[in-house]
């Protein structure tokens, strides 16, 4: 059975079908003030010190960022987080990271392989599509954040 392509959250992210380089995350920048805010907001900039009247604009994020935290996940979370209890329970790796451009901070998991020991503070990353999980009928897709190797790194 083919699984159908879907987002975790429609609108978060470019299509993860196109190539690796061309994937990023999707925010929007007020008109206004030039506030960027991912999650995405659709309805009013979020700024209590705009001066109002913008309108809210879509825009890819930098694909690139620098690692401000980051933590593991070892324990099966408590109700009312979903997961299977007969699956055994698999270690993650959470990534919190400065997009300096955008003056922010983007929360995501690292890439499958990527380990505390892979990250350290202020290591440059990347966001890359990714699978968050997958049933019978769906591939449900997100986006990882993985170390930008020595060689690529500008």
């Amino acid at each position: 059975m083919t699984r159908t392509r879907r987002p975790v959250v429609a609108g978060w992210f470019t299509d993860d079908t196109a190539p690796e380089a061309e994937f990023r995350l999707l925010g929007t920048r007020c008109t206004a003030c030039a506030s960027v805010f991912f999650p995405r907001e659709d309805d009013w900039c979020r700024n209590p010190g705009c001066p109002g009247g913008g309108t809210l604009a879509e825009v890819p994020l930098s694909p690139r960022g620098r690692v401000w935290s980051y933590t593991d996940g070892r324990y099966r979370p408590p109700a009312p987080y979903v997961s299977d209890p007969d699956v055994p329970w698999e270690p993650y790796t959470l990534v919190a990271v400065e997009l300096a451009a955008e003056a922010m901070v983007v929360l995501g998991q690292a890439a499958p392989g990527v380990t505390t020991d892979d990250l350290a503070v202020g290591a440059e990353v990347e966001v890359v599509p990714g699978v968050l999980n997958e049933d019978d009928r769906h591939t449900w897709t997100t986006w990882h954040w993985r170390p930008v190797a020595r060689e690529e790194r500008s």
